[in-house]
């Protein structure tokens, strides 16, 4: 399973890495706007999106990159490890 994650501390991207291959995901994890970030997502099985630690522009082409591919965009407001560790099993449920 592919998984995007936006946003999030720059200091946590090899935790969030870790996390996801822990639950069998490969991450990409974009904590910074690059640029033509709407190409760079790709095609993932769903989009989790730090909703505290992300700008209004990079939340918006996430938003609408999962809306245009129609891919799974999970909201979550806090950035730990342990919210995206929950984020990730509720996905695991919903896809079994």
């Amino acid at each position: 399973m592919c998984i995007v994650l936006v946003g999030g501390h720059d200091r946590m991207h090899g935790e969030y890495k870790e996390v996801g291959n822990r639950y069998g995901c490969k991450m990409k994890v974009f904590t910074q706007m690059p640029s033509k970030l709407n190409k760079s997502i790709g095609d993932p099985d769903a989009i989790v999106l730090f909703t505290n630690t992300v700008s209004h522009k990079m939340a918006l082409t996430a938003a609408k990159e999962a809306k245009r591919k129609n891919i799974p965009l999970l909201r979550c407001h806090n950035s730990s490890k342990n919210s995206l560790e929950e984020t990730l099993l509720q996905l695991k449920v919903k896809v079994s």
